[in-house]
This record gives C-alpha cells, sequence and structure tokens, in this order.
C-alpha cells in the first residue's frame, strides 16, 4: 500500500512539477540579503538553527548582522549536532516556541538543515512527536516561513522534500518525506564555503554526486529531473577536484554549490537508491558522515547495476567528459565506472570502513533492504543476501 502512494505522489510530481522549487538567491556575499530575503518570505523573528563550530568561525554573525541591520529581532539555536537526534529536535523546538518564533532560517550542512525541517514540522503537528512525522505524507501542513543557506555543497537539502532524523536508542535513521519541507528560499552564497576543510569538501561533493546519479538511473527519472542530474555530473566533475585543492576558488565554490541544488532538485522528483538505503544504515549505526558512507559505495552499487543501467551510465560519461561519440555504450558505462573511482581515488577517499563489523551486516542488510523496498525506484532489485555481499567488500581488512 504504501509503495502505490509513493508511486503516485512522484508520477503526479513528475507530471505537472507541482512539488516546489524554492525562491533561489546565489551570488558571493549572498548571506547579506537574507533580512530582504525574509521578508520575501513574509517571515518574522526567525530561529536560526545552526551549529557551534559555525557559530565559532564567524558565519552566524554575518547571517545576524543582516538581520540586525533591518531591526528584525531573532533567536539562535546552536545545538546541532551530525544526525540530529529525537531529543535534539525536541529541544530546538522548544526553544522556538519559547521565544515565539515565526520564521526559521538554516545554516549549515545536511544536519541543521534536517533539524530546521523536524522542528518545523513538529511545531505545526503540535500533538507528533518527530518519530510520528516520520514517513510519507505525514505532515501535510504548510512550515512556517523557512528559508535554507547552505554551508556545504552536498546535501541539497535547500530544495529537497526529505529530513532525516536519527533515533540512538535503536541506532537506525529515519525520513520524513512530504513537499511541505521544501523551504521557501534558499541563499547560495560560496563564500561561506571558501573555509571548509578538503575532506569535507570532498565527501559533500561525493554525496552530490550520488545523488545526481541515483536520481538519473532510477525507475522515476524524466526528462526533467534528467536534465538536472546531468547538469550536475558535468558540474562535479568540472570543479570538484578543484574546489578540493584550491579551497578559496570561487569560481569552483560556486559551481558546487548549484551543482549540489541541481543534484537535490533532481533526486526530490526521482528518488534516490540502494547507496543512500545502505549509507543510511552505517549513519545509524556507526555513526559515519553521510557524504563518506555515500562516497565509499557508490562503486559498488554502479556496478552491481550495470547491465540494467548501461546507456544512462553511457550519457553520464559524456557529461563527465569522460566518453564522447566514438565510443561505444559499454565502453562509455565502463568509463564512468571508472571515473567514479577515480574522482574517489584524487580526493582520498577510503575504500572500507573500520567501524563496520562482519557480525552486524546480517542487520543492517535487511534494514537497508528495507528502506529499499516500495520507497526507491531502482534499475535493479537487490536481495538481502547480495546486500551482505557488498557490505563484507567494505570490511577493513587486516593487511
Amino acid at each position: 500500500m504504501l509503495s502505490n502512494i509513493i508511486i503516485e505522489i512522484r508520477r503526479h510530481a513528475n507530471k505537472v512539477l507541482d512539488i516546489p522549487l524554492p525562491l533561489l538567491v546565489e551570488g558571493e556575499g549572498k548571506i547579506a540579503a537574507t533580512a530582504e530575503v525574509l521578508q520575501q518570505v513574509n517571515g518574522h523573528k526567525p530561529l536560526i538553527i545552526t551549529d557551534a563550530m559555525l557559530v565559532q568561525l564567524g558565519l552566524v554573525k554575518q547571517l545576524t548582522d543582516s538581520l540586525d541591520a533591518a531591526g528584525i529581532d531573532y533567536a539562535v539555536f546552536d545545538e546541532v549536532t551530525p544526525d540530529p537526534t529525537l531529543d535534539l529536535i525536541e529541544r530546538g523546538l522548544h526553544v522556538y516556541q519559547q521565544e515565539s518564533c515565526g520564521a526559521i532560517i538554516a545554516l549549515g550542512g545536511g544536519s541543521p538543515m534536517d533539524c530546521a525541517k523536524a522542528i518545523g514540522a513538529c511545531h505545526v503537528k503540535k500533538k507528533k512527536s518527530a518519530k510520528k512525522l516520520c514517513g510519507t505524507l505525514r505532515i501535510r501542513k504548510a512550515l512556517p516561513p523557512f528559508i535554507a543557506i547552505p554551508t556545504t555543497a552536498g546535501t541539497g537539502s535547500e530544495c529537497t522534500l526529505a529530513a532525516v532524523v536519527t533515533d540512538p536508542k535503536i541506532k537506525q535513521k529515519f525520513a520524513m518525506v512530504d513537499p511541505v519541507l521544501v523551504p521557501d528560499a534558499a541563499i547560495l552564497d560560496p563564500a561561506l564555503m571558501r573555509g571548509l576543510p578538503a575532506k569535507i569538501t570532498a565527501e559533500t561533493g561525493i554525496d552530490a554526486l550520488t545523488h545526481a546519479v541515483e536520481s538519473y538511473i532510477g525507475k522515476h527519472a524524466t526528462e526533467v529531473t534528467k536534465a538536472y542530474g546531468y547538469d550536475a555530473v558535468k558540474r562535479i566533475f568540472a570543479n570538484l577536484p578543484r574546489a578540493y585543492s584550491h579551497g578559496d576558488d570561487m569560481e569552483a565554490r560556486s559551481e558546487m554549490a548549484i551543482a549540489s541544488y541541481n543534484a537535490g532538485a533532481a533526486f526530490t522528483r526521482a528518488s534516490l537508491g540502494y547507496v543512500h538505503a545502505i549509507a543510511h544504515q552505517l549513519g545509524g549505526y556507526y555513526h559515519i558522515t553521510h557524504g563518506l558512507a555515500n562516497a565509499v559505495i557508490l562503486p559498488h552499487i554502479l556496478e552491481f547495476s550495470f547491465e540494467a543501467s548501461l546507456g544512462r551510465y553511457a550519457e553520464l560519461a559524456v557529461a563527465a567528459n569522460l566518453a564522447d561519440e566514438n565510443d561505444t555504450q559499454v565502453a562509455a558505462a565502463h568509463k564512468f565506472i571508472a571515473g567514479v573511482k577515480a574522482l574517489n581515488a584524487s580526493l582520498n577517499i577510503q575504500q572500507t570502513f573500520p567501524e563496520l563489523k562482519e557480525e552486524d551486516i546480517p542487520l543492517l542488510a535487511k534494514r537497508a533492504i528495507k528502506e529499499a523496498f516500495g520507497n526507491y525506484p531502482v534499475p535493479k532489485n537487490m536481495s538481502k543476501s547480495q546486500c551482505e555481499q557488498i557490505l563484507k567488500k567494505l570490511l577493513d581488512k587486516p593487511s
């Protein structure tokens, strides 16, 4: 039943494109326009949801300076940690309501974005906990005016309809999926990413690549979502190595911010696949960062789905400038997978997980297959035993 509901949602969304896109403000220094954007979305007294590190780095001050100059009151919740938990969301909700806030501004990577979406959802669904709102179309009520300002180029959360929350008691992640979670506005300011460590630049960049690829090869892809994904892949291969090696290259940072946004627009309409299904389990169980998990898993899933995705891989190889019209489809597809592996290597992405324990693999595989079934329109179905075999390849074997 749930599978049929999800299919109908996406068919409708893909047909008429009624999943909204946020008001997009893009360019270096555009965080200074936050007050103006807040007024455009009819927001007042926002709760700024961020983390303590961004306060220390002075990025939050850049935001509050804009609000101060416009005489706009605000409150700050800077307690966000990676993989926001149910308790964290409750604390943020308490601050939002105690301060009588009337809008939300998320500043940061995927965790502040997810936390902000969950806080907004819990505020409008006053009798529902975050856990009860996980699933598809369980909110169905407009959130307060919501601005998303990413400080990484990876999650695409500034334009997606999903939020991921963690239940630490059972070491598992859950997703809220509802069009009301799409922010009203997104501010893409590459200057906010200038000081991003190379490792985070790499991992978040491959996160965006995974979004683009999984949405492109999935069965719910349309010409519109493929266009978003194709563009994202093209920008990532051309600019991620530059952003990684030269963090102050604002052109590369800007291109990666747009790529992340476009990849988010693609997957929020066409969905994801087994890379994310497995990565969510590793994140929930071992707190492995999401981008890193995706980066390590992606080549294995590309190989698993090779025969079913041959034509799509060949198209993406052209987008990535890895192949041209002189290549056969099979050759181009092989070049794409080889190109992803080479990109990972150039970014010093590891190939295994020291945290992963062989005795945990059956449970992780079971959870991953359950998450994917009926939710992700994968090009090729995977069994639990096949998932276990892929996970075993990720074990950190002694040299």
